[in-house]
């Protein structure tokens, strides 16, 4: 099996674990990966998490041109985005999850650190996560917006929308986008209760000890 095949069936089977799971429904979501060559790999446009075909993914080469496969995600904006401005990007993951979208739509949230510091984990895997406000789907502002943050984040939420994350490599980029729904399920679970988060010290623990970024 060459690489990029297996790239192939690695997006699919992640896609379809995401979709199994709840974590995006419908024919919602996108997901792209750098091949060897530095081209992508994209989900295509109006396709479903749960029934990627490997062999129809739209592929890209290394100058950003479509090659073959099926039509891209309207969302590709975004995801160039990303590829743009962060070198260490590797892959780009969009979800319509329902607890990150909810708590995207409370009145206090901080635009600027979407999810409260509630366990280390969040904080690990994605730094600050960076609240955009709406955009219509498939606006290209939306990757001028993420543009705007020259690669400082490795996350951003849409509000009333979903989250984005970009992570070195497909599996990477899968688990942070999980740990982030996980932590504003646990957010919109806790909503009015006053839980006992990480108190300022305690995250600058954990930012120091795993080399988070986080003062960008």
């Amino acid at each position: 099996m060459s690489d990029e095949t297996a790239l192939r069936e690695q997006i699919c089977m992640l896609a379809a674990s995401l979709f199994a799971r709840g974590l995006t429904h419908g024919s919602t979501g996108n997901i792209s990966a750098r091949t060897a060559d530095g081209g992508l790999l994209v989900s295509p446009t109006g396709t479903s998490f749960g029934r990627l075909d490997p062999g129809r993914l739209s592929r890209f080469d290394a100058q950003g041109r479509h090659v073959d496969g099926d039509p891209p995600t309207k969302e590709m904006p975004l995801h160039s985005a990303f590829y743009e401005t962060r070198s260490s990007a590797g892959a780009v993951v969009h979800l319509h999850s329902c607890h990150a979208v909810a708590l995207s739509m409370m009145p206090d949230v901080d635009p600027e650190n979407f999810l409260p510091p509630l366990t280390p984990y969040g904080i690990m895997k994605l730094g600050r996560v960076k609240l955009l406000p709406f955009f219509l789907p498939g606006d290209s502002a939306m990757g001028e917006a993420v543009r705007g943050l020259a690669g400082r984040r490795s996350a951003v939420m849409l509000a009333n929308h979903g989250p984005v994350v970009a992570g070195k490599d497909v599996e990477a980029a899968c688990t942070a986008i999980e740990e982030l729904e996980d932590t504003a399920r646990l957010a919109m679970m806790t909503r009015g209760l006053n839980p006992r988060g990480l108190d300022p010290g305690q995250v600058r623990a954990v930012v120091t000890t795993f080399d988070v970024e986080w003062d960008a």
